[in-house]
This record gives structure tokens, sequence and C-alpha cells, in this order.
């Protein structure tokens, strides 16, 4: 039992108040998973700059000449901003995949949480209160967001199995549920080179999806097709660089509610998760239907939903 929440705002005027948004619904969903959460936020693009989020559990030794070293090492300049055990690194955008690989062969104590040119992902071990606390998240800005309370069912509880997972450029995704046939599509996908880090079946869903859509798959194609090759029972919620998407499993034995209003698209595992979101008592709330994938994007129509075959 896990809980998930997501946020895709529509009326820019809110942007300032969505990490204090999601904040809220975070906490709510504590009592569905205490042991470790995380939120992914997309926020502002800088011309030209992408974004690597690390983490590290001595901030204080490997942060310290971190980008100094990392910007001597790959020949570009690299800014630093430190929250606590994590680290938004930013960097010239033709220079993130340099940066990826010198951190992952020469600084084996720091993480990679999530890369893009506007996502940052923080996740910890800890009560959501005390996660966010840590982060300062209700004052972070942005267009988007999704966050995740975990209750452990099938591996550790450390900083790298808490969700989201990243594993596509501003791609991200929060799951309940569990997938029984990740150990085989984990060992396809990285044969197909798709980069995996830990053993959990959640990071397996999201690699599903960046392979998909590395092969030209929209991120509602690459959600449609999941529910073919993916056995379990799960409920989805992926944040792209421009949009935010839903999907359940054709059982779908997990809860799961949605809002809409004019100003926003909401998402949580309960109601009780969006009660305190602004209009919600006019909001149009429903349960997002089995084997059905819904998506939202800033580039088209605010909404489209789409029947799975």
């Amino acid at each position: 039992m896990c809980g998930i929440v997501g946020l895709f705002l529509k009326n820019p005027s809110l942007e300032a108040q969505l990490g204090a948004l999601l904040t809220d619904m975070l906490i709510t969903m504590t009592d569905r998973g205490p042991d470790s959460a995380g939120i992914a936020i997309y926020g502002d693009e800088h011309d030209g700059r992408a974004k690597l989020t690390v983490q590290s559990d001595t901030p204080d030794v490997d942060f310290a000449t971190l980008a100094d070293t990392l910007g001597s090492a790959i020949g570009a300049s690299v800014d630093i901003s430190v929250k606590d055990t994590h680290a938004v690194l930013s960097v010239p955008g033709n220079q993130l995949a340099v940066l990826r690989e010198e951190l992952s062969e020469n600084y084996p104590t720091i993480r990679i949480m999530s890369r893009g040119e506007c996502l940052e992902i923080y996740k910890e071990v800890g009560l959501p209160k005390d996660v966010a606390a840590r982060f300062e998240l209700s004052a972070m800005t942005g267009s988007h967001g999704i966050g995740h309370t975990r209750m452990a069912t099938e591996s550790a509880v450390t900083t790298m199995g808490a969700h989201p997972f990243n594993t596509g450029l501003d791609q991200c995704l929060v799951h309940n549920g569990s997938l029984s046939n990740h150990n085989s599509l984990r060992r396809k996908l990285r044969r197909e080179g798709i980069h995996i880090e830990t053993e959990n079946d959640t990071e397996v869903g999201a690699a599903y999806l960046t392979w998909r859509m590395q092969h030209g798959a929209t991120l509602g194609e690459a959600l449609q097709s999941s529910l073919d090759d993916l056995d379990g029972f799960f409920t989805f919620v992926v944040g792209t660089k421009d949009g935010f998407g839903v999907v359940r499993d054709p059982i779908a034995c997990k809860p799961a509610v949605m809002a809409e209003t004019e100003d926003y698209v909401a998402f949580g595992s309960e109601y009780r998760a969006l009660v305190n979101l602004p209009g919600i008592e006019t909001a149009r709330v429903w349960e997002p239907e089995p084997a059905t994938v819904y998506f939202w994007s800033h580039n088209s129509a605010p909404t489209s939903i789409e029947k799975a075959a």
C-alpha cells in the first residue's frame, strides 16, 4: 500500500503554489506510506542549460567542492544548489551526458536522482512531513509535479528505492501496486541499453516507458502498450516535460481518484488528498477507469482521454 499524488496546473497564476499544494497532498497520504517519500517538480527551464539532481549521505563532504571539480573534469561551467542531502547541478545542455558519466564513474558516493531541462526529484527515507521539511518542498514552484509515499513490500527501504523514478530525460513515474514480470523485463531493457539502477519493480515500469518513447511512441501510446506488456496490478502516474499521465491496470484494484477544474488536474490515491485544493468543491471528480489512458499536456488540448484497446 502506497500513496500517490499529482498536480498538473493549467493556470500559470498557481505555479507559485505548486510546492505548497503538493506538500499538503503528500502529507495527507502518510498512513499509506510512512517508510519514505519523494516528489518530482517541473520548474523553469534555463536557456541552453540542463539539470542533474543528485543525492549524498555525506553532503557536507561530497558537495563542498563538487561544482568546481566537476567543471574542471568536463571542461564546462557547473553551478550547484544544495538542499539538505540533495543538490541540483546545472550545466550546458550539451554536457549533460558527459556530466552523468563523470559522476557515475568517479563519484561512487553520489547518486543521480533525475536529469532533464526542468525536472528535479527529491526523495529520502522518513515520514513525508519530515522529507518535505528537509527539502523545503512547500516553497517550490512549477507547472506540474507528482509525489509518492511508500510502504515497502518487495525491496529495501532506501533512498534509491523511494519514488519517483527517473529513467529518461524529464520523465518520471510513481506507482502503487506490484509488477510480477519485472525481473525478466529488467533483463530485456538492460540488453536494449536502458539504464536501471535498482531491483525495484517500479523503476522497471519507468524504464519500460522510456524504452517505448525512445522508439517513437508518445507517452499515451507507451502507457497504452504497458497494459499488454506489464503483468501485475498497478496504478501509474507519470510526468514528462510537457505533461502528466495516468493509467490503471485492467483490474484496477488500487484506489485512485481524479479532479479537474479550469485551473488544474489533480490525482490522489484517496479523495482526502485533494480536499484542500482551491476550488475542489466545484471540481469534476471521478475514479479513473481501468485500462484507460489519461493524459494532459501544456502543448495540446488540455485534456485527452484515450480508451485502451
